[in-house]
């Protein structure tokens, strides 16, 4: 369900067809059992809308789950930028040869973070989270070295500094893998399926139309790329940009 749920088109259109399928069996057989009673046909009415309002409050959940999730992943990346930044900063109270240096490997580290962000390739991330690993601890060693030699609390901002930058790419990371859970996922699909069935089985007694069980599969398969698609955050339409990152690359070149 997890590597499924990273390609919204596929969960979309998978979704699209097992619910229809859903409605055409209720169709048919409420189309072989014949009409129902009137008071069989309320009963099945009342159990229609209650599976429906069920799933519409599993949606609005989902949604906002995912929604909150990419808010999450904006504000790290925000916090990044101003955590590298800082540091770029922070570099002026070094002996020179470590500033250019610390200074150097910023640099180095803000393009695999903005390379992180925008790579869709999971080979390239990989050579992108080594790369990532190898910088971080050669930028710990580039600030540990100076203040270890000369511990004076100003050269220990720099140690702070360092420490923020290394958490922030921890904590983007951890966003990142934080997604909505698949029981999360099969609940909504299987309730869906269960609506599309009572749909089905409702409409052949209203005389609806065949091609009227195509709304509601339809809806429901949009709603569900919205939430796959948010919620992937790598492969989805919608994804976090590294405005910030680039920003901040472009403000150092001019430093």
């Amino acid at each position: 369900m997890e590597t499924l749920v990273e390609y919204p088109l596929i969960v979309s259109a998978l979704c699209f067809l097992l619910m229809l399928l859903s409605a055409r069996l209720g169709f048919f057989l409420r189309k072989k059992q014949g009409d129902l009673t009137e008071h069989a046909h309320q009963d099945l009415h009342l159990i229609t809308s209650a599976t429906l309002t069920l799933l519409g409050l599993i949606i609005g959940f989902s949604f906002s789950m995912a929604i909150s999730r990419y808010d999450l992943r904006k504000q790290y990346e925000e916090a990044e930028a101003n955590a590298i930044g800082t540091e770029y900063l922070r570099a002026d109270f070094l002996p020179a040869a470590d500033r250019m240096n610390v200074r150097a490997l910023l640099t180095k580290y803000l393009d695999q973070r903005v390379l992180f962000y925008e790579t869709r390739d999971e080979n390239a991330l990989r050579h992108i989270d080594a790369a990532t690993a190898q910088l971080q601890a050669e930028l710990w060693s580039a600030v540990r070295s100076p203040v270890a030699s000369q511990p004076i609390p100003v050269l220990t901002l720099t140690v702070s500094g360092m420490n923020d930058v290394l958490n922030s790419q921890g904590y983007t990371q951890t966003a990142w893998w934080n997604r909505i859970p698949p029981g999360a996922w099969f609940l909504m699909v299987t309730i869906a399926l269960c609506s599309n069935l009572l749909v089905g089985l409702d409409s052949h007694w209203a005389g609806a139309r065949v091609s009227r069980l195509l709304v509601l599969p339809l809806v429901l398969s949009i709603a569900f790329f919205a939430i796959a698609d948010i919620d992937s955050p790598r492969r989805g339409v919608i994804r976090v940009h590294p405005q910030d990152l680039t920003n901040l690359i472009q403000s150092l070149h001019g430093y």
